[in-house]
């Protein structure tokens, strides 16, 4: 029933806060419609929710923000004031009572406890004074250097922030720290380990696809596709395929092909013999009989044939040595011969130029895409197995190899000092900024809500070690009086 009933109060105040913070933004969001001279009517610059209700919180100010799980924490502090304020009525209590037995003429004790009572006092609120002062005027009083959280919020907040930047961000403390964590050791010991590794391949794959997935294929089409061609036409191609194929024909890499040449010829002349016989007795002159064209085409055909077939039959043909002679001239013509290098340049420039060859380069990225996601989503496929048989390689080099592991740890530490060294302004004004843009009140509010409790206990110890110094003193000072 009490934790039912505390709830209940604790929801009551919060709830209470949430009503006197939205009362206090419609009254702001009114004020700032009143100055820009925006009636509330109907049809008024000011009418809207956004209008009415004024800018909305920064993102600092939300996640700084009075909660519930912060009321809760200021219900122990006040608990804890309780306890204090209570010791040093107690204290008042006694001491009132000793002097009183004092004066009454007992004597012997009451000067000793009332000693201890009055400088237990002054110690309880010399206390309370310090305490109070931090978040608030003492008794609302405009007494110098107090309310110092929320008026001195924003050095306070500049003032961390340099100390993190000169204390945490050098270069040297950096270096250290991350020397001292031997990170090459541990992760070449971690990565080394079956689990890791196809954990680390899992997550890289994850990386990989949704990065493919968020590029748009017409841009890496059209960078792929200017790279492409940029590099064709920077590089010459002659003096490559003129050693290329002087290595082929070096090693009798063309003669597959003048075999398939010459069946394929010997196919063709077999399947289509009339239309060749047709041909020769068309290009005959008109005034010759037309038995003699016949005559002439059937034999034109059959020496053709026969020619082709002893092509096909015969390794060592002359033809076939007419056409390793070429191939061996034109190798050489490729690298050396000017002429025929610029007309290769020129054939190499409109073959990149046409549509259908920009097509096929554009679309070379789509088809590289799907493969390369195919791969990453395939727990088994070759590309995860290689890289997790390359991490758990490296790993296995980390864990044993000393010199490797001095050179990940001098990158990282290099790359760790430039980080903080390059942009240590911007990491320590993030402190200082956000620091600059909470509200004062809620800021010394929550500081107080946590560090409160520990806080009371200075009254309580300034209480204690008052009474005790105060009874040491009146007993040193009686003790040489008498």
């Amino acid at each position: 029933m009490r934790t039912g009933r505390r709830g209940r109060r604790l929801r009551g105040r919060v709830e209470r806060m949430e009503r006197i913070e939205g009362t206090a933004e419609d009254a702001a969001a009114g004020t700032a419609d009143t100055g820009t001279g925006a009636g509330p009517g109907p049809g008024g610059p000011g009418e809207g929710p956004e209008r009415r209700r004024g800018p909305r919180p920064s993102a600092s100010l939300a996640s700084f923000a009075y909660t519930a799980a912060d009321e809760e924490k200021r219900r122990g502090v006040r608990r804890m004031k309780t306890t204090a304020t209570g010791l040093l009525l107690l204290v008042a209590l006694v001491y009132v009572l000793a002097t009183w037995a004092k004066n009454e003429g007992v004597g012997g004790w009451p000067g000793f406890v009332a000693a201890a009572a009055e400088a237990g006092m002054v110690g309880a609120l010399a206390d309370w004074f310090a305490v109070t002062a931090l978040f608030k005027r003492p008794l609302g009083l405009p007494i110098p250097h107090t309310a110092i959280i929320p008026n001195k919020k924003d050095q306070l907040g500049a003032s961390l922030g340099s100390f993190v930047g000169e204390n945490f961000l050098s270069g040297c403390v950096v270096r250290d720290r991350i020397h001292s964590l031997a990170i090459g050791g541990r992760v070449g010991a971690w990565l080394a380990e079956p689990q890791h590794a196809d954990r680390v391949t899992a997550e890289l794959s994850t990386a990989l696809r949704g990065a493919l997935t968020v590029l748009r294929d017409a841009d890496v089409q059209a960078v792929v596709g200017e790279a492409i061609t940029r590099r064709a036409n920077a590089a010459e191609v002659g003096p490559g395929l003129g050693k290329m194929l002087e290595k082929v024909v070096a090693d009798g890499g063309h003669r597959k092909v003048v075999d398939l040449v010459c069946v394929r010829a010997h196919d063709w002349l077999v399947q289509h013999g009339d239309s060749v016989m047709d041909a020769v007795q068309g290009g005959a002159p008109g005034w010759t009989p037309r038995f003699v064209d016949k005559r002439v085409g059937e034999r034109v055909y059959k020496e053709l044939l026969r020619f082709v077939t002893e092509m096909r039959d015969m390794p060592g043909h002359p033809a076939r040595g007419s056409i390793d002679t070429f191939l061996t001239d034109f190798a050489a013509d490729l690298q050396t011969d000017s002429e025929t290098r610029a007309r290769v340049e020129r054939l190499k420039s409109e073959i990149l130029g046409r549509g259908e060859v920009q097509d096929v380069i554009a679309s070379a990225w789509s088809s590289v895409r799907q493969m390369v996601i195919a791969a990453a989503e395939d727990e088994r496929s070759e590309l995860r197995l290689r890289a997790r048989a390359s991490l758990m390689s490296l790993g296995a080099r980390l864990a044993t190899d000393g010199r490797l592991q001095a050179k990940v740890e001098g990158w990282l530490e290099d790359a760790a000092v430039y980080v903080v060294t390059t942009y240590r302004a911007e990491i320590t004004s993030l402190i200082s900024d956000t620091v600059a843009g909470w509200d004062a009140d809620q800021t010394s509010k929550k500081i107080e809500a946590h560090i409160g409790r520990d806080l009371q206990f200075i009254r309580i110890n300034g209480t204690v070690v008052g009474a005790l110094a105060g009874l040491a003193i009146y007993s040193v000072s009686r003790a040489f009086g008498a």
